[in-house]
């Protein structure tokens, strides 16, 4: 058994870091760049006059960051090769996540837009496993170069972690001798709708509430008739690109269908395990950033004539997140390369309890280690001239976020409980054994089982 990593991937690491400093910090230091990321960063991002969107000088900043990394081969790396990837395993992702957040906020990765010089793009690999022929020549290329932008139209307002009742329809009909479908409905938190191409709409199609089957996804152009955004959603953290959408009488051609028609929900659990093992990581270099920016503080602060970390009220709480955030880190890594031996079909039904461990953990984590850091840092800590307060309010959002932590835990439990996954069967048969001898007549001290 050997931790170690890969030499090739400390290697490639080190890579990164000098792409880092020869392009990215000098293009964050150009033309007041650092507003974005400094005490002006919430003001500086926002388009306060336009609903709190994401200012255009912000998001094109972004967009030319990952020009240069595409440019020098880095933002495709956990693609496949056949679209310019390096095939990038779960544990180069995850570790490779994990050190570019605990480098602290930067151009180079920023999480509360899913940005990063190495990049995730699960919408090439859902056009892949699920498109068709017309839809992969348009979708994949495009999603690669930009003239194509796929936001997802799951939540509703009424429904948001089950995905099963929600009250979106799409009815059959035929339009100028066309077969499609007439779509009705709300949509919440659709992320990107502002600069969105498409929406990946999921509507009931057939089947009753609570069904699992009868949801159909439908590629919906964004700017179709019928397609409106009511309102952005102002967040903890500015700016918002996540509004509420409503789709009315919006007809679309059977061409427009994603997948198979009435199985719709696979899609959009497409690869769920493999962004929530990176966001884990990422979640954990952040709290990283935190804990180590909070040690050097308390080395060099001296109150009353001594260093602050000589004191045990300081150190105690530190050597706690500390400890916290060296065994998240094996469990994220060994998790990693477990689902890299695997199918993701064998992960969801081998790894998905262990998948959620590292990411309500992480994220929990991540939380608590900014907290701290504003709490060591005194009242500097709580201004947003340290980057704490931004740093505990994105990542408080993904508590709830790709899988509140009450689903996670739920799911972790469904695997130690035997409900579910691999220790299923095990106690189905502990249960029958059980009721056999109990009907026996043998009581609780009786039954050996």
């Amino acid at each position: 058994m050997d931790f170690a990593l890969p030499k090739e991937l400390i290697d490639y690491l080190g890579e990164l870091d000098r792409f880092i400093a020869a392009e990215i910090v000098p293009l964050q230091a150009q033309d007041d760049n650092e507003r974005f990321f400094d005490h002006r960063r919430e003001h500086a991002r926002t388009d306060w006059d336009r609903g709190g969107l994401p200012r255009h000088e912000w998001e094109e900043l972004l967009r030319e960051a990952r020009r240069r990394a595409d440019k020098a081969g880095y933002l495709r790396f956990a693609l496949p090769k056949e679209f310019g990837g390096k095939d990038g395993s779960n544990l180069w992702m995850a570790v490779i996540r994990e050190h570019l957040a605990s480098k602290g906020l930067g151009l180079h990765n920023d999480l509360q837009n899913e940005h990063s010089i190495v990049g995730n793009n699960p919408f090439v690999l859902m056009f892949r496993d699920f498109g068709t022929e017309e839809q992969k020549t348009e979708f994949i290329p495009g999603s690669l170069d930009g003239s194509r932008r796929i936001t997802f139209g799951l939540t509703e307002p009424s429904h948001g972690s089950d995905a099963t009742h929600m009250e979106t329809r799409g009815t059959p009909e035929v339009h100028n001798g066309v077969s499609g479908w007439r779509l009705n409905g709300q949509k919440m938190w659709t992320t990107g709708m502002h600069v969105a191409t498409h929406c990946a709409l999921f509507a009931r199609t057939s089947g009753e509430d609570g069904d699992a089957r009868g949801i159909t996804c439908f590629l919906v152009p964004a700017n179709a008739p019928g397609v409106r955004v009511e309102e952005y959603l102002w967040t903890f953290n500015m700016p918002t690109d996540h509004p509420r959408v409503s789709f009315t009488d919006v007809w679309v051609p059977d061409s427009a269908i994603l997948g198979a028609k009435d199985n719709g929900l696979p899609i959009a659990q497409l690869f769920v395990h493999e962004n929530r093992i990176r966001q884990a990581a990422g979640s954990l270099g952040a709290a990283v950033y935190c804990i180590e920016e909070s040690v050097r503080y308390a080395r060099l602060r001296r109150p009353f004539g001594k260093e602050l970390a000589q004191n045990q009220a300081i150190q105690w709480p530190l050597v706690e997140l500390a400890t916290q955030a060296e065994m998240l880190r094996q469990l994220i890594r060994k998790t990693a390369w477990e689902m890299d031996q695997m199918s993701s079909t064998e992960v969801a039904k081998q790894l998905s309890d262990k998948v959620s461990m590292c990411n309500y953990w992480a994220n929990r984590l991540c939380c608590e280690a900014a907290d701290r850091a504003m709490q060591v840092h005194g009242g500097m800590g709580y201004s947003r001239h340290k980057p704490f307060e931004h740093i505990y309010r994105h990542h408080r959002r993904y508590r709830i976020t790709e899988g509140s932590e009450e689903i996670q835990m739920r799911k972790v439990a469904a695997f130690l409980f035997g409900f579910m996954g691999p220790r299923r069967k095990h106690f189905d048969e502990l249960v029958v054994e059980y009721k056999a001898q109990r009907a026996a007549g043998k009581n609780d001290r009786e039954i050996k089982i």
